[in-house]
């Protein structure tokens, strides 16, 4: 069985618990939706402030909600012991990172398109550079999460105080990623007049790259006894 095939068994396996366990994934929008509006309400009434804002709120409201699904995706693994009997199926561990790093960016990236409307409700943030660029920010943005989320949600599962060590792990990590998002989302919302939008994404997608491409050289060592 190739590579290919054997990540697509494991995504495949995260949608169906995704899906049994929807309550929780709706749970973690709440999560994100009641930090949008927490947001809101501590921004003030200055309509041009919280639109300016309404990026970094955006990105910090998804950031939040992150560590809640990632952490989720191997609490089934940990509290059963299913990640041990996957490693002894023929299934590479690069397969069963990059299955769940995707089933993590799926969710994020759902998290973040609901996300997306009450953001433009709420701060009065309509992208002045249309749609399709935000939500592609979006795409790359969960990406840039997702594969160091999964990596270190591994490292963590296993440690007692996993809830708490989780962020503390990712959060240093991915600031870089977030920063670059915020900027290159509220670029678009207030307008691209010298054309800095490129180069934010840019530097949201090279880092979105080299996380994938460390998480599924090192996961291996992560998941060894």
């Amino acid at each position: 069985m190739s590579i290919a095939s054997q990540c697509l068994l494991v995504l495949q396996k995260e949608l169906r618990h995704l899906w049994r366990a929807r309550t929780r994934a709706t749970a973690t929008g709440a999560f994100a939706l009641a930090t949008l509006f927490l947001f809101s309400f501590a921004g003030g009434l200055d309509s041009d402030t919280l639109r300016g804002n309404a990026a970094g709120y955006l990105w910090v409201g998804l950031l939040l909600a992150s560590t809640l699904a990632l952490g989720e995706s191997f609490r089934v693994e940990t509290e059963h012991g299913s990640l041990e009997a996957l490693l002894l199926f023929p299934v590479a561990p690069v397969a069963i990172f990059v299955g769940k790093a995707l089933g993590n960016m799926i969710t994020l990236l759902v998290v973040g398109l609901v996300m997306v409307p009450f953001t433009i409700a709420l701060f009065d943030a309509g992208p002045k550079e249309g749609i399709l660029p935000l939500l592609g920010t979006v795409v790359l943005g969960s990406a840039a999460i997702a594969a160091p989320g999964t990596m270190h949600a591994a490292l963590a599962s296993r440690a007692r105080a996993r809830d708490v060590l989780l962020p503390l792990l990712l959060f240093p990590l991915v600031l870089p990623c977030v920063v670059a998002s915020v900027q290159a989302t509220r670029l678009l919302i207030s307008g691209d007049a010298m054309g800095q939008f490129g180069s934010w994404i840019a530097v949201v997608a090279a880092f979105a790259t080299v996380h994938w491409l460390v998480g599924a050289l090192l996961f291996s060592f992560v998941v060894e006894d």
